[in-house]
């Protein structure tokens, strides 16, 4: 059977894609893991905030908005966005640097100044002496990621596309103008390839003799402790500290912690290191009132940035009928509906969507040769 696209990655970035594709074309999707979603999709922070990351990343997530409250009919039967609000709140002495992030409200999603009281009233486990100044911001809401990303992978066999798992790519050629896909079970054809493959996109991308866009993955700690007692998870909001990077959001009845690092590593099953997770244990005991009485979990993820930490979207400049789905660094289930549209649209009609265009992105914005 030759595909009109095989999508390698189950991933949000390839399952996301994958379904749009298959609305009007022939899609495979092959997955190198057991799962779907396994690495950098099932392990996100699962915010949706229209103020976050570089200007080109907020407005792709602005134009993710409309799938997020309005899915396609039959898509999903929950929610997708649930209310949460994030407080960001600064140590004596750091009180200027909340001013960077003031400075990204607008009239529809606005952050406001908040007072110190009312931001302690609001998370009691907050020491008060450890915090000088508060900001505010309600639209910010918890993803489903789980039902987001099994939607999409439902909505794509429904639209007639195969999915297959643990099949690593061992190799990639072309032919006579077709791609020949090998894993270390099958072999496959395809007219056109998609790059969906997280932090291991260059190595796929190698495979294919494709454009090195020197994608570099970033491990990420996290680990789940008990609430205190005092503490409704419900209503709190996700916390961040701008002296540190660090946050705390809940999750499932407990506390989701993760000091915000962004260690250089190589694409692997990251696993957290145990100096990090001691380190931040000791963090949360000096900077707020939480005891930690035992973590119940703990995990590291990988999010993949290029160099100018904006997503790779669009046709290789050397290699015919490559397209790259990558670099979506902390915010790729944020900005999945958008781009999915975006992959669409270029690989059937070799543009951009019109509220792309309207929004003022361009295809240089996201293609290849802007890091070269």
């Amino acid at each position: 059977m030759i595909y009109d696209f095989i999508v390698i990655g189950a991933g949000m970035a390839g399952a996301s894609a994958a379904f749009e594709l298959a609305k009007d074309g022939n899609v495979l999707v092959i997955e190198a893991e057991s799962q779907p979603g396994y690495h950098s999709t099932g392990r996100s922070a699962a915010l949706f905030t229209r103020n976050y990351g570089t200007e080109l990343v907020r407005n792709i997530n602005a134009l993710s908005e409309h799938f997020f409250r309005s899915p396609p009919e039959d898509f999903t039967d929950i929610p997708l966005l649930s209310p949460r609000g994030a407080l960001t709140i600064s140590g004596p002495g750091e009180e200027a640097k909340l001013d960077a992030v003031l400075d990204l409200s607008t009239n529809q999603n606005p952050i406001i100044e908040m007072a110190v009281e009312d931001a302690i009233s609001m998370v009691p486990f907050l020491r008060p002496d450890r915090v000088s100044r508060a900001i505010y911001e309600v639209g910010v809401t918890d993803i489903q990621v789980a039902a987001l990303l099994q939607s999409y992978l439902k909505g794509t066999k429904k639209r007639g596309a195969d999915i297959v798992t643990n099949e690593p790519v061992s190799a990639l050629s072309q032919v006579d103008g077709m791609w020949i896909v090998n894993t270390r079970k099958n072999t496959y054809q395809a007219k056109t390839i998609i790059n969906a493959a997280g932090a291991w996109a260059d190595e796929i991308g190698a495979l294919a003799g494709a454009t090195r866009i020197g994608l570099v993955a970033k491990r990420r700690t996290a680990i789940i402790i008990d609430a205190p007692s005092d503490c409704d998870t419900d209503s709190l909001p996700c916390v961040d500290f701008v002296s540190s990077e660090a946050y705390i959001k809940p999750e499932a009845g407990k506390l989701m912690v993760s000091p915000g690092d962004a260690t250089p590593t190589p694409p692997q099953d990251v696993q957290p290191d145990e100096m990090d997770v001691a380190v931040l244990a000791d963090w949360i005991e000096r900077e707020t009132r939480i005891p930690i009485r035992r973590i119940s979990h703990s995990w590291a993820g990988l999010r993949s940035f290029v160099s100018d930490e904006n997503p790779v979207v669009g046709y290789d400049p050397v290699v015919p009928n490559f397209v790259w789905h990558v670099g979506q660094g902390g915010f790729g289930i944020m900005m999945a509906p958008a781009l999915a549209r975006a992959i669409a649209a270029i690989c059937f009609e070799r543009q951009l969507p019109a509220d792309f265009v309207a929004s003022g992105i361009v295809a240089a914005d996201l293609g290849v040769s802007r890091l070269n």
